[in-house]
């Protein structure tokens, strides 16, 4: 199954981040704090959403930076993802 988002939505899913600390200490599950950066997997169409014209700035592959608490987590044949808005993105990382 696949995920087509409509509209300005995007589908992402989170990087994931290291388990140990820089000192070697290892993190239990409850204590990692939730990434900040994601991989873009689907974009929606854009168009007019809410009387304004939307113009996606993001396309699938691209790596982005988004606010801890962003979008909706959804699990899909196993697999977690994000899917939001393109606004609660707050910048692409080269």
């Amino acid at each position: 199954m696949t995920i087509k988002p409509l509209g300005d939505r995007v589908v992402i899913k989170m990087v994931e981040t290291e388990e140990t600390t820089k000192s070697g200490i290892v993190l239990p599950g409850s204590a990692k704090e939730k990434p900040q950066y994601a991989e873009v997997v689907a974009v929606g169409p854009g168009g007019v959403v809410d009387g304004k014209e939307i113009v996606m700035e993001v396309k699938v592959g691209d790596k982005v930076l988004l606010s801890k608490y962003a979008g909706t987590e959804v699990k899909l044949d196993g697999q977690e993802y994000t899917i939001l808005r393109q606004n609660e993105i707050l910048a692409k990382l080269d």
